[in-house]
């Protein structure tokens, strides 16, 4: 009549965890579309209006000689994507599921199978887009080259989980206070459509405004990106190391901060909201 439930092994209950977030991953992609072709399409499509709205924006306003020299689309491919990576991971991991949500009723169910389904679908998403627009550079326009890839991927994974943590940080905080939190991301998003440097070449810039860049994370990885991507250009004013101690240190106080707030966190709250 009654069933003891036997202890499992630390393997399996990792396993059991990875499974939890692969199915709540899928779930999270097919969230913007019943099909998950069409989610993945939609944000090759995204992808592609940013690069096009950049691209006319350099060539009406004569900035492409400006660039890293080499092919023009990759050196906007490194700035476009790592930005649209970074602030859809900090989106994604801030809108995951937290501790007073519905869905946490459910047995397998936790804060951890959220956060790392949000993460995953994102890293999964973008990958995709990524790979899409890059074979469809290399087939129908100009053979593409890249210098170093295995750095070059190492900081588009970089990027995805510097934005990982921030997210975390703003999804320890939204219980607490939803609509400081809410703007908080809004404005850190809108401010790194400049301070992130995407648009600029690290290495042309005054040195009395690299200041009001080098605090950012996101920053050093797009120029250490380009710095990977491109023979000739090698970063002076960044160093991919920031960015991993800085992902390092944030990832434990996000950690840190989401575990005292799913300690102490009330379906009550809300109440009165």
């Amino acid at each position: 009549m009654f069933e003891s439930r036997r202890s499992q092994s630390t393997f399996s209950l990792a396993m059991a965890m990875l499974e939890n977030s692969f199915h709540a991953g899928a779930r999270k992609v097919r969230q913007t579309h019943r099909y998950a072709i069409m989610a993945i399409l939609m944000s090759v499509l995204q992808s592609m209006l940013f690069i096009a709205a950049f691209y006319m924006m350099f060539t009406v306003l004569g900035q492409r000689g400006a660039a890293v020299r080499g092919d023009f689309m990759l050196y906007l491919l490194t700035g476009i994507f790592a930005y649209l990576t970074h602030i859809k991971a900090v989106q994604a991991i801030t809108g995951a599921e937290n501790s007073t949500s519905a869905l946490m009723q459910h047995a397998p169910m936790n804060t951890m199978v959220a956060i790392l389904s949000s993460a995953l679908s994102v890293l999964y998403t973008q990958t995709v887009s990524l790979l899409v627009i890059l074979l469809i550079l290399h087939t129908l326009f100009t053979p593409i080259t890249i210098h170093n890839w295995p750095g070059a991927l190492g900081m588009f994974i970089l990027a995805w989980g510097s934005g990982c943590v921030i997210g975390l940080l703003f999804m320890g905080l939204k219980p607490w206070v939803p609509d400081l939190a809410g703007i908080l991301q809004q404005v850190y998003v809108r401010a790194n459509m400049i301070a992130s440097g995407k648009m600029f070449v690290a290495n042309m810039m005054p040195t009395a405004i690299i200041g009001f860049f080098d605090w950012n994370p996101l920053f050093h990885i797009i120029d250490q990106a380009r710095g990977f991507v491109f023979v000739n250009y090698f970063p002076h004013h960044s160093n991919w190391q920031y960015a991993l101690y800085a992902t390092l240190v944030l990832m434990v106080i996000g950690f840190m901060g989401e575990a005292f707030t799913r300690r102490h966190a009330s379906d009550s709250w809300n109440a009165g909201r």
